[in-house]
Protein backbone atom coordinates (compact mmCIF):
# COMPACT_ATOMS: atom_id res chain seq x y z
CA UNK A 1 0.00 0.00 0.00
CA UNK A 2 1.02 3.96 -1.07
CA UNK A 3 -0.19 5.83 1.17
CA UNK A 4 1.02 8.56 0.17
CA UNK A 5 -0.09 7.94 -3.50
CA UNK A 6 -3.27 6.60 -2.45
CA UNK A 7 -3.57 9.87 -0.43
CA UNK A 8 -3.28 12.62 -2.72
CA UNK A 9 -4.96 10.87 -5.42
CA UNK A 10 -8.07 11.22 -3.38
CA UNK A 11 -7.37 14.81 -2.73
CA UNK A 12 -6.78 15.36 -6.74
CA UNK A 13 -10.14 13.37 -7.59
CA UNK A 14 -12.15 15.25 -4.86
CA UNK A 15 -11.19 18.55 -5.44
CA UNK A 16 -11.75 17.95 -9.58
CA UNK A 17 -15.66 17.23 -8.65
CA UNK A 18 -18.58 19.79 -7.93
CA UNK A 19 -21.37 18.87 -6.13
CA UNK A 20 -23.65 18.64 -9.25
CA UNK A 21 -21.38 16.38 -10.62
CA UNK A 22 -22.66 13.70 -8.13
CA UNK A 23 -26.07 14.72 -8.04
CA UNK A 24 -25.90 16.89 -5.02
CA UNK A 25 -26.88 20.74 -4.18
CA UNK A 26 -24.60 23.44 -4.82
CA UNK A 27 -25.84 25.11 -1.81
CA UNK A 28 -23.48 28.22 -0.75
CA UNK A 29 -20.65 29.52 -1.89
CA UNK A 30 -17.39 27.36 -1.23
CA UNK A 31 -14.25 28.37 0.21
CA UNK A 32 -12.33 25.94 -1.67
CA UNK A 33 -13.18 23.58 -4.69
CA UNK A 34 -14.27 20.14 -4.87
CA UNK A 35 -16.05 18.28 -2.61
CA UNK A 36 -16.18 18.38 0.85
CA UNK A 37 -14.44 15.13 2.99
CA UNK A 38 -17.73 14.70 4.70
CA UNK A 39 -19.38 14.86 1.30
CA UNK A 40 -17.29 11.88 -0.64
CA UNK A 41 -17.58 10.15 2.97
CA UNK A 42 -21.81 9.99 2.76
CA UNK A 43 -21.60 9.24 -0.96
CA UNK A 44 -19.14 5.66 -0.36
CA UNK A 45 -21.48 5.34 2.74
CA UNK A 46 -18.14 5.10 5.30
CA UNK A 47 -17.25 7.46 8.30
CA UNK A 48 -15.75 11.09 7.95
CA UNK A 49 -13.27 10.06 9.91
CA UNK A 50 -11.97 7.08 7.96
CA UNK A 51 -12.05 8.73 4.79
CA UNK A 52 -10.04 11.73 6.43
CA UNK A 53 -7.38 9.34 7.89
CA UNK A 54 -6.83 8.14 4.24
CA UNK A 55 -6.44 11.50 2.84
CA UNK A 56 -3.83 12.22 5.94
CA UNK A 57 -1.79 9.23 5.04
CA UNK A 58 -2.82 7.86 8.22
CA UNK A 59 -5.52 5.13 7.44
CA UNK A 60 -5.08 1.60 7.42
CA UNK A 61 -5.69 -0.12 4.27
CA UNK A 62 -8.84 -0.35 2.75
CA UNK A 63 -10.75 -2.93 1.82
CA UNK A 64 -12.10 -4.09 -1.86
CA UNK A 65 -15.19 -2.84 -0.52
CA UNK A 66 -14.42 0.60 0.66
CA UNK A 67 -12.19 1.51 -2.71
CA UNK A 68 -15.67 -0.01 -4.97
CA UNK A 69 -16.85 2.43 -2.91
CA UNK A 70 -14.75 4.91 -3.22
CA UNK A 71 -14.53 4.33 -6.88
CA UNK A 72 -18.40 5.04 -7.20
CA UNK A 73 -18.40 7.82 -5.11
CA UNK A 74 -15.63 9.73 -6.92
CA UNK A 75 -16.58 8.67 -10.47
CA UNK A 76 -14.15 7.14 -11.31
CA UNK A 77 -12.91 5.79 -15.06
CA UNK A 78 -12.40 2.47 -15.11
CA UNK A 79 -8.56 3.39 -15.48
CA UNK A 80 -8.70 5.66 -12.53
CA UNK A 81 -10.53 2.92 -10.51
CA UNK A 82 -7.65 0.55 -11.24
CA UNK A 83 -4.77 2.43 -10.41
CA UNK A 84 -6.72 3.45 -7.01
CA UNK A 85 -7.24 -0.41 -6.49
CA UNK A 86 -3.05 -0.92 -6.70
CA UNK A 87 -1.90 1.85 -4.86
CA UNK A 88 -4.25 0.70 -1.81
CA UNK A 89 -2.10 -2.76 -2.21
CA UNK A 90 -4.99 -4.78 -4.04
CA UNK A 91 -4.82 -6.31 -7.82
CA UNK A 92 -7.19 -4.10 -10.08
CA UNK A 93 -10.35 -5.95 -10.43
CA UNK A 94 -11.15 -7.92 -13.70
CA UNK A 95 -13.16 -5.53 -16.03
CA UNK A 96 -14.88 -8.50 -17.46
CA UNK A 97 -16.28 -9.41 -14.08
CA UNK A 98 -19.32 -7.98 -12.66
CA UNK A 99 -19.29 -6.37 -9.25
CA UNK A 100 -19.96 -3.20 -7.45
CA UNK A 101 -18.17 -0.36 -9.79
CA UNK A 102 -20.72 1.79 -11.84
CA UNK A 103 -19.93 3.17 -14.61
CA UNK A 104 -19.36 7.23 -14.46
CA UNK A 105 -22.07 7.85 -17.69
CA UNK A 106 -24.49 5.70 -15.87
CA UNK A 107 -24.25 7.97 -12.48
CA UNK A 108 -24.24 11.22 -13.94
CA UNK A 109 -27.58 10.35 -15.86
CA UNK A 110 -28.79 8.77 -12.33
CA UNK A 111 -27.59 11.27 -10.26
CA UNK A 112 -29.41 13.94 -12.63
CA UNK A 113 -33.23 11.35 -12.53
CA UNK A 114 -35.09 12.52 -8.65
CA UNK A 115 -38.37 12.26 -9.94
CA UNK A 116 -39.06 8.66 -11.47
CA UNK A 117 -37.90 5.09 -10.97
CA UNK A 118 -34.52 4.39 -11.96
CA UNK A 119 -31.43 2.12 -11.51
CA UNK A 120 -28.18 0.51 -12.87
CA UNK A 121 -27.68 -3.34 -13.34
CA UNK A 122 -25.19 -5.44 -14.82
CA UNK A 123 -25.20 -7.73 -17.33
CA UNK A 124 -26.33 -10.41 -14.64
CA UNK A 125 -29.34 -8.45 -13.42
CA UNK A 126 -27.64 -7.40 -10.09
CA UNK A 127 -29.07 -3.77 -9.12
CA UNK A 128 -25.82 -2.11 -8.44
CA UNK A 129 -27.76 1.49 -7.91
CA UNK A 130 -30.95 2.80 -7.64
CA UNK A 131 -33.05 6.31 -7.17
CA UNK A 132 -35.27 6.73 -4.16
CA UNK A 133 -38.47 6.42 -6.50
CA UNK A 134 -36.82 3.12 -7.33
CA UNK A 135 -36.70 2.21 -3.91
CA UNK A 136 -40.28 3.11 -3.80
CA UNK A 137 -41.31 0.76 -6.54
CA UNK A 138 -39.13 -2.29 -5.64
CA UNK A 139 -37.67 -2.27 -2.45
CA UNK A 140 -34.13 -2.04 -2.06
CA UNK A 141 -32.80 -4.36 -4.45
CA UNK A 142 -28.94 -3.49 -3.43
CA UNK A 143 -29.29 -5.31 -0.26
CA UNK A 144 -29.24 -9.19 -1.70
CA UNK A 145 -25.68 -10.77 -1.26
CA UNK A 146 -24.14 -13.78 -3.31
CA UNK A 147 -26.35 -15.47 -5.99
CA UNK A 148 -29.16 -13.83 -4.65
CA UNK A 149 -28.11 -10.46 -6.29
CA UNK A 150 -29.33 -11.52 -9.81
CA UNK A 151 -32.87 -11.10 -10.34
CA UNK A 152 -32.65 -14.19 -12.21
CA UNK A 153 -31.34 -16.39 -9.35
CA UNK A 154 -34.60 -14.66 -7.48
CA UNK A 155 -36.98 -14.92 -9.90
CA UNK A 156 -36.59 -18.80 -10.57
CA UNK A 157 -35.14 -19.86 -7.02
CA UNK A 158 -37.10 -17.58 -4.40
CA UNK A 159 -40.04 -16.69 -6.80
CA UNK A 160 -42.37 -15.32 -3.91
CA UNK A 161 -41.32 -11.50 -3.75
CA UNK A 162 -39.82 -11.12 -7.59
CA UNK A 163 -42.69 -12.74 -9.41
CA UNK A 164 -45.99 -10.80 -7.50
CA UNK A 165 -44.30 -7.75 -8.85
CA UNK A 166 -45.98 -8.55 -12.30
CA UNK A 167 -49.27 -9.49 -13.24
CA UNK A 168 -49.29 -13.53 -13.97
CA UNK A 169 -50.19 -13.12 -17.47
CA UNK A 170 -47.22 -11.38 -17.92
CA UNK A 171 -44.51 -14.00 -16.03
CA UNK A 172 -44.00 -16.29 -18.59
CA UNK A 173 -42.39 -13.31 -21.06
CA UNK A 174 -40.40 -12.04 -18.46
CA UNK A 175 -38.77 -15.35 -17.43
CA UNK A 176 -37.92 -15.68 -21.11
CA UNK A 177 -36.19 -12.35 -21.53
CA UNK A 178 -34.17 -13.10 -18.31
CA UNK A 179 -33.27 -16.26 -19.35
CA UNK A 180 -32.10 -15.07 -23.11
CA UNK A 181 -29.73 -11.95 -21.26
CA UNK A 182 -28.18 -14.87 -19.34
CA UNK A 183 -27.40 -16.62 -22.53
CA UNK A 184 -25.68 -12.95 -23.79
CA UNK A 185 -24.03 -12.35 -20.40
CA UNK A 186 -23.07 -16.71 -20.15
CA UNK A 187 -21.67 -16.14 -23.96
CA UNK A 188 -19.41 -13.03 -23.50
CA UNK A 189 -18.20 -13.91 -19.81
CA UNK A 190 -17.59 -17.95 -20.57
CA UNK A 191 -18.23 -20.91 -18.51
CA UNK A 192 -15.86 -20.45 -15.61
CA UNK A 193 -17.10 -16.93 -14.85
CA UNK A 194 -19.60 -15.62 -12.64
CA UNK A 195 -22.30 -15.95 -15.11
CA UNK A 196 -21.31 -19.68 -15.79
CA UNK A 197 -21.34 -20.36 -11.89
CA UNK A 198 -25.11 -18.73 -11.86
CA UNK A 199 -26.40 -20.69 -14.95
CA UNK A 200 -25.18 -24.54 -13.30
CA UNK A 201 -27.02 -23.03 -10.05
CA UNK A 202 -29.97 -22.40 -12.11
CA UNK A 203 -29.92 -25.78 -13.93
CA UNK A 204 -29.63 -27.48 -10.85
CA UNK A 205 -31.83 -25.80 -8.72
CA UNK A 206 -35.10 -24.56 -11.26
CA UNK A 207 -36.52 -27.16 -13.95
CA UNK A 208 -38.09 -23.86 -15.93
CA UNK A 209 -34.84 -21.95 -16.15
CA UNK A 210 -33.67 -25.47 -17.30
CA UNK A 211 -35.96 -25.77 -20.00
CA UNK A 212 -36.05 -22.01 -21.12
CA UNK A 213 -32.09 -22.49 -21.02
CA UNK A 214 -32.28 -25.64 -23.57
CA UNK A 215 -34.10 -22.84 -25.96
CA UNK A 216 -30.77 -20.81 -26.83
CA UNK A 217 -32.42 -17.50 -27.07
CA UNK A 218 -30.16 -14.61 -26.78
CA UNK A 219 -31.25 -11.54 -26.36
CA UNK A 220 -30.63 -8.20 -24.05
CA UNK A 221 -34.40 -7.90 -23.72
CA UNK A 222 -35.92 -4.99 -21.83
CA UNK A 223 -39.80 -4.73 -22.59
CA UNK A 224 -41.00 -1.00 -24.05
CA UNK A 225 -43.83 -1.24 -21.83
CA UNK A 226 -44.47 -3.23 -18.98
CA UNK A 227 -47.19 -3.78 -15.89
CA UNK A 228 -45.15 -3.86 -12.30
CA UNK A 229 -47.58 -4.31 -9.79
CA UNK A 230 -46.95 -2.52 -6.18
CA UNK A 231 -48.59 -4.01 -3.04
CA UNK A 232 -49.88 -0.71 -2.16
CA UNK A 233 -50.91 1.49 -5.01
CA UNK A 234 -51.97 -2.19 -6.99
CA UNK A 235 -50.80 -2.69 -11.22
CA UNK A 236 -49.09 0.64 -12.74
CA UNK A 237 -48.21 0.93 -16.23
CA UNK A 238 -45.23 1.82 -17.31
CA UNK A 239 -42.78 2.71 -19.83
CA UNK A 240 -39.23 1.37 -20.03
CA UNK A 241 -36.50 3.29 -21.55
CA UNK A 242 -33.24 1.70 -21.57
CA UNK A 243 -29.06 3.00 -21.85
CA UNK A 244 -26.53 0.46 -22.13
CA UNK A 245 -22.77 1.19 -21.44
CA UNK A 246 -20.31 0.93 -24.36
CA UNK A 247 -19.49 -2.84 -24.29
CA UNK A 248 -23.32 -3.91 -22.87
CA UNK A 249 -22.03 -4.84 -19.20
CA UNK A 250 -24.07 -2.09 -17.54
CA UNK A 251 -27.48 -0.80 -18.21
CA UNK A 252 -29.42 2.15 -17.05
CA UNK A 253 -32.85 1.46 -16.67
CA UNK A 254 -35.80 4.19 -16.45
CA UNK A 255 -39.44 3.84 -15.75
CA UNK A 256 -41.98 6.36 -16.60
CA UNK A 257 -45.62 6.79 -16.61
CA UNK A 258 -47.55 8.68 -19.07
CA UNK A 259 -47.93 12.57 -17.53
CA UNK A 260 -51.08 13.31 -15.76
CA UNK A 261 -52.26 9.67 -15.84
CA UNK A 262 -53.71 7.58 -12.81
CA UNK A 263 -50.23 5.56 -13.28
CA UNK A 264 -48.47 9.13 -13.41
CA UNK A 265 -50.24 9.76 -10.12
CA UNK A 266 -49.84 6.57 -8.39
CA UNK A 267 -45.61 7.06 -9.07
CA UNK A 268 -46.09 10.66 -7.48
CA UNK A 269 -48.00 8.51 -4.70
CA UNK A 270 -44.94 5.91 -4.33
CA UNK A 271 -42.72 8.82 -3.43
CA UNK A 272 -44.57 10.46 -0.57
CA UNK A 273 -45.17 6.59 1.05
CA UNK A 274 -41.32 5.68 0.45
CA UNK A 275 -39.93 2.71 1.24
CA UNK A 276 -41.33 1.53 4.39
CA UNK A 277 -44.67 -0.45 3.65
CA UNK A 278 -42.98 -2.08 1.31
CA UNK A 279 -40.02 -3.10 3.01
CA UNK A 280 -42.26 -4.45 5.44
CA UNK A 281 -43.64 -6.66 2.67
CA UNK A 282 -40.79 -7.66 0.88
Amino acid sequence: MDRAALADFLVRRRQDLVPADVGLPTGARRRTPGLRREEVAALATMSTDYYTRLEQRRGPQPSVQMLAALARALRLTPDERDYLYRVAGHSAPDRLAPGEYVAPALLRVLDRLSDTPAMVISALAETLVQNDPARALFGDQTAYVGLERSEVYRWFVRPGTERLRYPEVDRPRHSRALVASMRAAYGSMGPRSRAGELVRELQRLSPEFAELWERHEVARRFEDHKVLVHPEVGAIELDCQVLFTEDQSQALLVLTAAPRTEDDDKLRLLAVLGTQQFSARS
